[in-house]
């Protein structure tokens, strides 16, 4: 790794002065790359934090432009990038913010044909995105390379979180819980969400991917977290490998 210079000496003092960092962590973290799918309302804290923090090179994914109607929670964004490409917009916004992040921009929607292309080289997947198709897509994935996995989501007034590190064929992982999630009608877009929930949840995936590239603290692996905003109350919940998951069958018969 390579040694800090006096302005990143500067820029992330306050990194290094926590024992939990220190300047080898710091150095893990501007070597470290992060792939974040989507740069709406979770991705934009999540991009923000890690972008200040230092992890050297952040890819970008989503295919989608900036709207009016995403102003409202989605701050990494501004009025003047209305109709750019979001990966465009948020690029500007990380590099006004620190010049020295790398940044890869993928203006295009994650698939099962593209996934590997967009994903290698990860140290750490992040995914806010509000399908569960590219959510399976990503879990197959990561579980496949051993790549950690954080995953978020919030709509209304509640948020939840929850991350998986592969590490070990009986972690479970995102199919564990949610068997056979099926999209529906009930998104941001129809539903609504208040701005500062997503700001929270992003905050917090922003804190795990941290945690994860790290190897700190003890990441929410095999726990979910509910967050309620109208009453402040978060809620834990442990959960397991699902015996006949189709994801993990596949991983423990390649261990054997």
């Amino acid at each position: 790794m390579n040694e800090l210079n006096d302005d990143q000496l500067l820029r992330y003092a306050r990194n290094i002065l926590l024992p939990q960092v220190d300047i080898t962590g710091q150095q893990q973290l501007l070597a470290s790359h992060v792939v974040v799918i989507g740069a709406g309302g979770l991705g934009a804290p999540v991009l923000q934090y890690l972008a200040a923090a230092g992890v050297g090179t952040l890819t970008l994914v989503d295919d989608d432009v900036v709207d009016e109607t995403n102003l409202q929670r989605q701050v990494i964004h501004r009025r003047s990038n209305v109709g750019q490409l979001k990966v465009d917009s948020a690029e500007q916004a990380i590099h006004d913010l620190n010049p020295d992040i790398r940044v890869h921009k993928k203006a295009v929607r994650l698939s099962d044909a593209n996934v590997s292309g967009l994903l290698s080289g990860a140290d750490v997947m992040v995914i806010g995105t509000d399908n569960f198709g590219s959510r399976y897509t990503v879990n197959q994935w990561c579980a496949a390379h051993s790549t950690p996995l954080v995953s978020g989501a919030a709509i209304g007034t509640s948020g939840q979180l929850t991350s998986f590190r592969f590490s070990q064929a009986e972690e479970p992982c995102f199919r564990c819980i949610y068997e056979d999630g099926q999209d529906d009608a009930l998104t941001c877009a129809t539903a609504g969400v208040l701005g500062p929930v997503v700001g929270a949840v992003g905050s917090m995936m922003a804190m795990e991917t941290l945690k994860l590239i790290l190897n700190q603290g003890e990441p929410l692996i095999g726990r979910l977290m509910i967050w309620d905003a109208m009453t402040m109350d978060w809620q834990s919940f442990r959960y397991q490998q699902n015996p006949t998951c189709p994801v993990c069958q596949t991983r423990i018969g390649a261990n054997l």
